[in-house]
């Protein structure tokens, strides 16, 4: 009995490893889901009495049961986060540190408190602007101030701050406050413009400079969030995976559509100026100033995006070009739909015909605008250099794939009308019925069409693949930043990889064609790539 005793214990050892990383997997994530949870309603409990604390209105009476509840969740959920966070804080020197739950947990919680307390100090300001005192913002600005700092220090501590997703707060703190800085600057140029274009004869509510001020708040606010996370913590410094995605998506995707909005809503109002002078001025060029003032600002925030994403890497490059070529589609493509529904609406009875020339007008200022953009973003007559390139294929399958969902809802809709027209007799004219979804099928399946044909096109003149995959899967352990290092393995084997985080976070020098090199002639379904210290890199092929 005591000879087999070693045996088992030597054959329970290696099932047991997975299973005790499951478990501690799944303890990690409950107990950040309830220490974010406690987080939240200790915030809210504590925000809640600071709001009665600062009210000085005694007319307004809030009642027992607010007061309770602000009570409960203070005294019995900050006791409670307190505690599981001491226990938390305790075991974070080992795979707690090294955990994509720590780091989401971290994200999350820091986002959210950024998000609660500048909007809240913010809409506090901007309140006082126009006369109105909110003790209720605030209380909770103060509260979530303080669950950021709080969290703040915990992500820049120097042993138990984490080892994964350790930029992701910071990203995505620089696109919040990019959006209410571009949202502050328009509603402050859009009220001057407006007051510009169009004076107020007669002052009902709140004068013109109280909005103008309150916008003001909101982009001194947001350019101070920006430069915190931009600058300060050098996220503009970021590069590859989520900071170059969230570069494309916000600075030149939501900037450029603010921009072209703001351009078709101008031109689209210059158009009606000129050829559809049925509305006085005052009704007619409402929305001019909120246009110049979207566009101006939009165009500022995407070209200056659009230089940093030039110096990222070709990936990126490639992908803002797409998504601007995808914005100007988009634009273009539904000015043709409007203008084919604005022809249609014209052959029907007369008393369309105002309406008709307003939809035409519409439709071709969004042509307009947006067939330039994407004539530049794509040029379509150039000869295509990387028709295998993966981003140009994702982007044509895309469009492609989208359009024809759209297509195909449009006929449903059409078919759905003709039939209506047939079984109840007549009634509307069946292009009154249909003239709306037929544009909008026409103009998806042009796009389709013409996307599938280039598809076909670059499908063709692609190269041959020049090597057999001989690797499926790459497990990369470095440290620091390695997406660049994970790219070029996955752009040399065409394999899919896997970063790792060192837990000692030693220094790297090691050279991307070094590790390509290593990767040379391996042939295995999964291979484990470490890197550091200093030049070192070593390569396991693992059994399967």
């Amino acid at each position: 009995m005591s000879a087999a005793t070693p045996d088992s214990a030597a054959v329970g050892t290696p099932a047991s490893t997975p299973q005790r990383g499951a478990q501690g997997t799944v303890r990690r994530v409950i107990v950040f889901i309830l220490l974010f949870v406690l987080v939240t309603i200790a915030a809210m409990g504590v925000s809640g009495l600071l709001g009665r604390l600062f009210e000085t209105r005694p007319e307004f009476d809030f009642g027992i049961g607010g007061l309770a509840l602000s009570l409960a969740f203070t005294l019995v959920g900050g006791p409670l986060a307190l505690v599981l966070w001491w226990f938390t804080w305790r075991r974070l020197d080992g795979p707690d540190r090294s955990s994509v739950a720590w780091g989401l947990y971290l994200a999350a919680i820091s986002f959210v408190a950024l998000v609660t307390f500048a909007t809240s100090l913010l809409g506090m300001f901007s309140d006082l602007i126009g006369g109105r005192w909110s003790p209720d913002s605030l209380g909770t600005g103060i509260a979530w101030l303080a669950v950021w700092i709080a969290h703040r220090w915990m992500w820049a501590h120097p042993r138990k701050s984490p080892l994964r997703l350790t930029t992701v707060p910071i990203v995505l703190g620089a696109a919040y406050g990019l959006g209410v800085v571009v949202s502050g600057a328009i509603r402050t140029l859009a009220s001057l413009f407006d007051e510009a274009i169009i004076p107020a004869q007669v002052q009902l509510g709140d004068p013109w400079w109280t909005t103008a001020l309150q916008g003001l708040v909101w982009f001194a606010g947001g350019a101070l969030v920006w430069w915190w996370h931009w600058m300060r913590d050098r996220a503009r410094g970021f590069t590859g995976g989520f900071a170059d995605v969230m570069l494309v998506l916000t600075g030149v995707l939501g900037a450029g559509a603010v921009t072209l909005g703001g351009v078709g809503t101008a031109v689209y109002i210059g158009l009606r100026a000129a050829f559809d002078r049925t509305d006085p001025w005052p009704e007619l060029l409402d929305l001019l100033g909120l246009a110049i003032a979207a566009a101006g600002v939009g165009a500022i925030a995407w070209l200056y995006h659009r230089r940093v994403a030039r110096e990222r890497s070709e990936l990126t490059r490639s992908a803002t070009r797409l998504v601007e070529a995808g914005l100007g589609l988009i634009a273009a493509a539904s000015g043709i739909g409007v203008i084919v529904n604005a022809l249609l609406a014209a052959l029907t009875a007369p008393l369309a015909g105002s309406d008709a020339r307003t939809l035409l007008l519409a439709g071709i200022a969004a042509l307009v605008v947006g067939a330039p953009v994407w004539w530049v973003a794509w040029r379509p007559l150039e000869p295509v250099m990387d028709a295998g390139a993966v981003a140009r294929r994702v982007f044509l399958v895309a469009v492609f794939g989208v359009s024809a969902v759209v297509a195909i809802i449009a006929l449903l809709v059409v078919g759905y009308r003709v039939f209506e027209f047939s079984l109840d007799g007549g009634g509307t004219a069946l292009i009154e019925r249909i003239r709306a979804p037929f544009g909008l099928l026409l103009a998806t399946a042009l796009v389709a069409g013409y996307h599938f044909a280039v598809w076909r096109r670059d499908r063709a003149a692609a190269p041959a693949v020049a090597h057999v995959r001989t690797i499926d899967r790459v497990v990369l352990v470095a440290s620091g930043d390695a997406g660049a290092l994970a790219a070029a393995i996955e752009a040399a084997t065409g394999a899919s990889v896997a970063r790792w985080a060192r837990a000692d976070a030693a220094d790297s020098a090691i050279s991307v064609d070094a590790v390509v090199a290593a990767l040379s002639g391996v042939s295995a379904h999964r291979v484990l790539v470490l890197t550091g210290p200093a030049d070192r890199v070593e390569v396991v092929p693992l059994a399967d």
